[in-house]
């Protein structure tokens, strides 16, 4: 099924019907602004399996979720001083930050080393669902093998899912480019991949 939202003026009442399908354990599929992803709510485990299964993903390799902003990175991740600082300056923006994950993270969703990745995507859709579900969203590409072609178009999308989502939102056509990823455990940044966020502040 697609849902056709506006990618820069969200209506609240639409986001409002996929906030509650997500809320319902439901697995969907939305625009961020690294291409179209692959989600649902972080703190429904049975929902999480479903897309374990679907990526065929091992569960020693977990996917990163999307906070709404720092306060609520905060939650979920240990944030220094100085890893704060590099966030505040870049986020909202196109990268994933590896972070030492709290508590409220499930067992399933930390490495072994107890790390997490997050963002903090600047798509207004993203951000808007965000603040309305009030919890993380699971964050994963579309492709469900890494060698496939790259998917813009949400038609596109949808006859490549078929019914293995249970909605995708349409926010028009969003070309995949990948996250930059960033690793802030250490004392000094390092840069564990380079994508759409220019990663000149890390270095």
């Amino acid at each position: 099924m697609l849902l056709s939202i506006n990618p820069h003026n969200p209506q609240q009442r639409l986001v409002d019907q996929v906030v509650k399908r997500l809320k319902n354990g439901q697995v969907i599929c939305y625009p961020t602004d690294t291409g179209y992803g692959i989600g649902c709510d972080l703190k429904n485990q049975k929902a999480i399996k479903r897309i374990i299964k679907l990526k065929n993903r091992s569960r020693q390799k977990p996917f990163s979720f999307m906070c709404s902003d720092l306060k609520h990175i905060s939650q979920y991740a240990h944030v220094s001083n100085s890893a704060y600082r590099l966030l505040k300056k870049n986020l909202p923006g196109p990268y994933t930050f590896v972070l030492p994950g709290t508590k409220l993270v499930p067992k399933m969703m930390a490495t072994k080393q107890k790390t997490v990745g997050i963002r903090v995507p600047g798509h207004p859709i993203c951000q808007l669902l965000l603040a309305t579900l009030g919890n993380p969203i699971i964050n994963t590409s579309v492709q469900l093998q890494d060698e496939e072609n790259l998917l813009s178009e949400p038609f596109e999308i949808e006859e490549y899912l078929k019914n293995r989502v249970d909605l995708i939102i349409d926010g028009g056509p969003v070309y995949p480019d990948p996250s930059s990823v960033i690793d802030l455990t250490g004392d000094y940044p390092e840069i564990l991949r380079e994508g759409k966020g220019d990663i000149t502040p890390f270095r």
